[in-house]
């Protein structure tokens, strides 16, 4: 049984490697030193923070005790939008499963848990961002998410909270 749960303090090397995973979604691409790729700023500023500002939303996906997924949003400035800008106030929503627990609806309950959360705070959008050939997009769009540009290979996707 997996259960979500809010993240705290002690996630953060969990939360690290999920935004790992999250950048380098393809199976097959090459996988360099993880920390290289955290240490890059449009990489870095998705890493989680549990507790932090408006828009900041952390969720954990557990099995047995132990995390298997994360989902998580960030509202960015006007002036340093994300690759899901869609407007200001506007939080933007990542999700990551560890391989071993993928395909199996947990990052589909993660992104239901972050907009649940999302709509309780007061939002009344979210979005994300998602590359043209991320098997994903069907997720999402089964989620309720709908393109609303596209940024050179990826979608920009919202959807009402």
């Amino acid at each position: 049984m997996v259960t979500y749960r809010d993240a705290r303090a002690e996630d953060i090397a969990f939360l690290r490697r999920m935004t790992f995973e999250a950048a380098l979604w393809r199976d097959d691409a090459p996988r360099p030193d993880p920390e290289l790729v955290l240490a890059d700023p449009d990489v870095a500023r998705y890493i989680p923070r549990p507790g932090g500002g408006p828009g900041e939303i952390v969720v954990i996906a557990e099995r047995g005790g132990v995390p298997v997924g994360a989902g998580w949003s960030r509202a960015f400035p006007a002036e340093r939008p994300g690759y899901g800008f869609v407007a200001a106030g506007v939080p933007e929503l990542a999700v990551a499963v560890v391989a071993a627990a993928r395909r199996r609806g947990i990052g589909a309950q993660l992104l239901r848990e972050v907009i649940a959360r999302a709509a309780r705070q007061g939002f009344e959008r979210v979005s994300l961002s998602v590359n043209f050939d991320n098997p994903s997009a069907r997720v999402y769009r089964r989620l309720g998410f709908r393109e609303a540009g596209s940024d050179g290979d990826s979608w920009v996707m919202v959807r009402d909270v």
